[in-house]
């Protein structure tokens, strides 16, 4: 039976500057997401994975090419439009953590719900969804710790219920262990694989083939393209991440 797609990129490129000052960040990549699947998106620093990772977060739009997100092509969307859309759609955690400081846990996860277009959600109702879902990521006593309180690790975690607590079909995640230690980086990644199997389609970038094998799939991009797209388990970008060539990987068809 075929996957339902969540995200059909076709044909992406995303062009900045002119003429001689001209930077093809992404150059006609395709790809595409399964509902329900775990993805990590890899690549070389100047890969275009950043760049993809904004358009995919409706942060930005591509030059040229179709994104087709939950069967609607945002990629000609105006600013509002891609903002409704965001709120709607997805959910973001970043490498920063991105709290604001002076509200509570409690509070910074029910920032969302002020956005919420779809649904007219009244302070009660907020801050019992925004409990419950600090309750599902183990900060049932840190509702009220401000993120100065609150550990890397946790301040991740509230991150993360705070990206889920409008029930997005899509969580995107930038490098969300690159600034937490080796304990942290293994409760969070554990926590993301139980949303995971909840039924969350994670999309995540990171440059650490240990945090990437965490995932189903990983996708190596190179030069804005896609270079290789497989299971975790043998993908280049993991096996030989410090030193493949992978146009010459790809080209021979892989490891002998």
């Amino acid at each position: 039976m075929e996957l339902s797609l969540l995200i059909d990129v076709r044909d992406l490129t995303k062009v900045y500057g002119v003429d001689e000052t001209e930077v093809r960040a992404l150059d006609g990549l395709n790809a595409g997401v399964a509902r329900g699947e775990f993805v990590a998106i890899m690549g070389p620093s100047g890969s275009g994975k950043s760049t993809l990772m904004n358009i995919l977060g409706c942060l930005d739009r591509p030059t040229s090419g179709a994104y087709v997100l939950d069967g609607r092509d945002v990629s000609g969307l105006n600013k509002n439009e891609l903002a409704a859309v965001r709120n709607q759609k997805i959910g973001f955690v970043f490498q920063s953590f991105n709290l604001l400081p002076r509200l509570s846990a409690l509070r910074n996860v029910a920032l969302p719900m002020l956005y919420n277009s779809v649904e007219e959600i009244d302070d009660v109702e907020a801050t019992r969804r925004a409990g419950a879902a600090l309750e599902s990521v183990g900060l049932g006593q840190r509702l009220h710790h401000r993120p100065n309180q609150l550990s890397g690790g946790q301040q991740q975690r509230v991150a993360i219920a705070r990206a889920l607590v409008n029930r997005p079909p899509l969580l995107l995640a930038d490098e969300p262990t690159g600034n937490l230690d080796s304990r942290a980086s293994v409760e969070i990644m554990d926590l993301l694989h139980r949303l995971h199997g909840e039924g969350v389609t994670i999309v995540m970038v990171t440059h650490e083939p240990d945090i990437a094998a965490h995932a189903g799939r990983v996708i190596c991009v190179k030069d804005g393209r896609v270079l290789a797209s497989g299971p975790a388990s043998g993908s280049p970008c993991l096996d030989r991440a410090a030193h493949i060539d992978l146009p010459a990987f790809v080209a021979s068809g892989g490891p002998a």
